[in-house]
């Protein structure tokens, strides 16, 4: 252990007076307590989304895996796309702890039991996947809390209202609840990666080698969740790299840089042995993941996809004058905090930079970076007000409130109305008119997961590639398998129409087809071969109903339900 120099010297901020008496600590803890309690409950409100039917495409995909690891039973996922190596073992832990408690309760009968139930309702065990990364959403908010008290510095009334706001401001970040809703990586890899940044700040400050352990076991382990998370060892590495430096002490440098990264290899291969074990696949899994183009989600380089992404996840989830204080938030940490410049900011930065990037655009890649920006925001606000209360030499109680209120009314409402769009999708529209308009006994082709339609009177049909279009109510009795998807999907990145081979569409002549992907390929020529296969598909039919996407009320993608000439 080395004694850190200079660590505080440079913080400008402005103190504040007020004692750290008892009753501002136990008001601190009754706030961070509401807080999270409102955290929780907005993100459990609609948690139930969609279900039976699975609106996100990637939901299955996990569910699926994790199920055929149960039932092997085997720990190799057989699947490292993200690598969610860490997800599969939670949702299999839920899993267990579902089936357990419905068979001591005689809900199902045995094993066998709980799995047709599963197929024949997958909400018995969506839900309750679901709510655990709701509780992985609340712990990002309570991590960030954590983290804008050490950001707060020495003074502990400071800290703990910089801590409360940023804590508040992600509490009600539309995006941050969306994905904290969903079985995804994004949400528990964020856990890991504040885990990190908090061992990153300690190691800053102390200078103990215990906490670069621990930041390599978090890394590790946010590695076998999400690969990113491998981009937040640069926080840790700068710190090791400044202390150092200061102290003139390059061994112990060396040392701790070296118990970081092994840390960091050894608990990720504990967490992921079968990334070495089945090698094979990973690179496979990765190469399948590395696409330039995607319906939707194809980027316009850096300079354009940084305007996307600020103009679109991050004006929708902060509001326009919470993105302003969080740019001002960033631009003053980095020029007047020292400490923040080394220990938190390299990974933030580095995702961002990946992030713009990247081939693609996608909304949930934004999740990572949404805390920091939260604590970005709360420090303009402490350091604004702290200016204005030395400018006026009056304690102005209650601005704190005045401005959270300001910024978080906006982003609540931008909350609310992504909740009623999850609640009123454009493809649950769609399977609602199927059950007023077709007639029983009509064959309907969709391409989401429209599980509620099945066993109610018709012929549900589902593309899957070389496949053609299969029976889903057989697939689903026969317990289909994601490594099945997975050969019959071919290398293909969605199971769509557009994405079937062209000699399958006789097998597909329905007498309805529910189009969810149709208007994601249109407009866009290297998509053009996919939009030739819906249209040939519908070729001779005629479009009976259209669902559309409304902000605040409907969500979803464009949806069109066509009959078909057979």
């Amino acid at each position: 252990m080395i004694t850190p120099r200079h660590a505080f010297d440079d913080m400008t901020d402005p103190i504040s007076p007020a004692r750290n008496t008892r009753r501002s600590i136990w008001g601190a803890r009754v706030a961070l307590l509401l807080i999270l309690a409102g955290a929780a409950a907005i993100r459990v409100h609609g948690a139930a989304f969609g279900l039976p039917d699975l609106n996100d495409a990637d939901e299955p995909l996990f569910m699926m895996t994790a199920f055929d690891m149960l039932r092997g039973p085997t720990l190799n996922p057989g699947w490292f796309g993200h690598p969610a190596t860490i997800t599969f073992y939670c949702i299999g832990l839920v899993s267990l702890l579902v089936g357990g408690l419905g068979i001591a309760t005689g809900r199902f009968a045995d094993v066998d039991g709980f799995a047709s139930a599963v197929y024949a309702d997958p909400a018995i065990l969506f839900l309750p996947a679901r709510l655990f990364f709701v509780a992985c959403g609340v712990i990002c908010v309570w991590q960030v809390y954590r983290l804008g008290r050490k950001i707060g510095g020495p003074d502990d009334v400071r800290g703990r209202m910089l801590g409360l706001l940023a804590a508040a401001l992600l509490a009600v970040n539309a995006v941050h609840i969306e994905y904290s809703q969903l079985i995804r990586t994004d949400v528990q890899a964020s856990v890991f990666m504040l885990a990190v940044t908090l061992c990153s700040w300690n190691i800053f400050r102390h200078g103990r080698l215990r906490d670069c352990l621990f930041a390599g076991i978090f890394l590790g382990l946010g590695i076998a969740t999400k690969w990113p998370t491998a981009i937040m060892a640069l926080s840790p590495l700068a710190a090791i790299a400044w202390l150092g430096w200061c102290a003139r002490d390059r061994a112990w440098a060396l040392r701790s840089a070296v118990a970081f990264a092994t840390a960091a290899i050894v608990s990720l291969l504990i967490a992921s042995p079968f990334l070495l074990l089945d090698y094979a696949t990973v690179m496979e899994n990765l190469a399948g993941e590395a696409r330039k183009a995607h319906p939707g989600a194809t980027g316009s380089g850096f300079f354009g996809n940084i305007a996307w992404y600020v103009s679109g996840p991050l004006l929708r989830s902060f509001g326009l004058v919470g993105l302003a204080l969080a740019g001002l938030g960033v631009a003053g940490l980095l020029l007047r905090r020292r400490d923040v410049a080394i220990a938190v900011a390299p990974g933030f930065i580095a995702m961002f930079i990946v992030l713009c990037a990247g081939a693609l655009v996608w909304e949930r890649w934004t999740v990572p970076i949404l805390p920091f920006l939260a604590l970005a925001a709360a420090w303009a606000i402490c350091t604004a007000l702290d200016w204005l209360r030395a400018r006026f030499r009056r304690r102005l109680p209650g601005l704190e409130l005045a401005v959270l209120a300001l910024v978080a009314i906006p982003m609540g409402q931008s909350a609310m109305a992504g909740q009623a769009e999850r609640l009123n999708d454009t493809r649950q529209a769609a399977a609602q008119w199927i059950r007023d308009k077709a007639p029983p006994g009509s064959v309907v082709l969709v391409e989401h997961a429209a599980l509620g339609l099945i066993g109610e009177g018709w012929d549900i049909r589902f593309p899957l590639g070389t496949a053609g279009c299969i029976n889903a109510g057989d697939a689903l009795t026969g317990r289909i398998k994601y490594n099945e998807v997975e050969d019959k999907r071919a290398g293909r990145p969605v199971v769509d129409i557009g994405n079937l081979p062209p000699e399958v569409l006789p097998g597909c002549r329905v007498d309805y087809a529910i189009f969810t992907h149709y208007d994601g390929y249109t407009g866009q020529a290297v998509f053009a071969k996919e939009a030739g296969i819906y249209r040939s598909l519908a070729a001779g039919g005629r479009e009976v109903a259209v669902f559309r996407p409304q902000p605040g009320v409907r969500g979803g993608p464009v949806t069109r339900i066509v009959q078909l000439a057979r």
